[in-house]
């Protein structure tokens, strides 16, 4: 028996709900808890209301769904779950928008929908536990009693950024069963059982705005106010359509064209001023005052259920950090400054850290994803 079965396979069979996407990640999970032996139900999330909207692919991936839903022989059921999704998640997100923010609705749509209403809707279809196409790995530790989120045997395809802000109650009703598989070994699985989705491509980006421009779709829910684009030496190159639509390090839909007395190169955003509804741009990408060495947080969710610093007592404790998908590890210091609030210094200058965006903490040795929060601002160390 293959090790990568180890979350299930010691265990009695199990009535386990799968979230079926219709991609190839949940098609293998579903897979892999049939051969184990499971009472596996397959359930596809209809989580964003498409009827006008040609670029949401939700009727295609239903229907890849249960194509795997019928070859792995399981029940299959489509639950909609939009009214929650723009409730919980994309109301939300407009409003951090509005706030002039950046957020992250992936996390928002894990913790709300995935491992909340989903979870609710599985256990009143009986299920004991529920499983997803993440690669993440949830391990119970049995001498502290907790579950940990951990990071998963294919490193780059680690989603573990995306599911901090789970706790100890989700995870424990959480499988993760790709946590030792790698994606080439995945689509390999897929394709000996002749999945339809075997080659289907990764969705990639948020999943209501699909593939079409970010900004266009945004002006379908935001308000515009226009501004001027100003330069460092405070010229004046362009109008912005509205802060909202805009973040920190941007460079494409600016809409700069050739500046008299600036060369010809890319403009980035550098600074947002709200008070005078002004963006600031230059032209290098490596700008200082896009770089920042600390930032605050609140509210961070501990996926233990408890700070690190409850024992380690204020004098600050050595994690590693994310401040965005994919970014390698950063080592930091965190320090609680006043109740619920959270410093966080790095040891190296950090570039377009971004409100509205997840830090999310892992253990000095990458393996353990601690959880994290929004960030509040960015700052310069006390080393200034």
């Amino acid at each position: 028996m293959n090790h990568h079965l180890s979350d299930t396979t010691h265990q009695k069979p199990m009535k386990i709900v799968v979230g079926l996407s219709g991609g190839v990640d949940s098609a293998v999970t579903a897979k892999l808890l049939v051969d184990q032996g499971h009472e596996v139900i397959g359930v596809f999330m209809k989580n964003w209301d498409d009827k006008d909207d040609a670029h949401c692919p939700a009727a295609i991936d239903a229907i890849d769904a249960r194509q795997v839903a019928d070859q792995l022989g399981i029940p299959f059921y489509s639950l909609n779950f939009a009214k929650e999704y723009w409730g919980s998640v994309f109301e939300y997100f407009l409003q951090e928008h509005r706030k002039f923010r950046t957020p992250n609705p992936d996390i928002l749509c894990n913790k709300f929908i995935k491992f909340a209403a989903f979870l609710d809707a599985a256990e009143e279809l009986g299920a004991e536990k529920i499983a997803t196409g993440h690669y993440a790995r949830n391990f119970y530790n049995e001498v502290s009693g907790l579950y940990e989120l951990q990071t998963p045997k294919d490193a780059n395809k680690d989603q573990t950024y995306f599911l901090h802000a789970l706790n100890q109650d989700q995870l424990s009703k959480a499988l993760f069963p790709l946590a030792d598989l790698t994606k080439p070994e995945i689509r390999q699985i897929a394709k000996d059982n002749d999945f339809v989705n075997a080659e289907k491509k990764d969705s990639t980006g948020i999943c209501f705005v699909g593939e079409r421009d970010y900004m266009t779709f945004l002006k379908k829910y935001l308000h515009q106010t226009p501004g001027d684009i100003i330069t460092e030496q405070g010229d004046i190159i362009g109008q912005h359509i509205g802060l909202s639509f805009y973040t920190l390090g941007q460079r494409k839909n600016l809409n700069i064209g050739g500046v008299k007395g600036y060369e010809e190169a890319p403009w980035f955003v550098l600074a947002k001023d709200i008070d005078q509804n002004q963006l600031l741009v230059c032209q290098d990408s490596d700008n200082p005052k896009l770089f920042s060495d600390a930032l605050t947080v609140s509210d961070i969710n501990w996926i233990a259920g408890s700070s690190p610093l409850d024992k380690e007592g204020q004098g600050g404790i050595s994690l590693l950090a994310k401040i965005r998908y994919r970014q390698e590890s950063q080592a930091c210091t965190i320090t609680e400054t006043k109740p619920g609030i959270t410093r966080v210094t790095f040891d190296a200058s950090q570039r377009a850290i971004t409100p509205g965006q997840s830090i999310v903490f892992y253990s000095l040795d990458g393996k353990v994803c601690l959880g994290g929060g929004e960030i509040n601002d960015a700052s310069r160390g006390t080393s200034d």
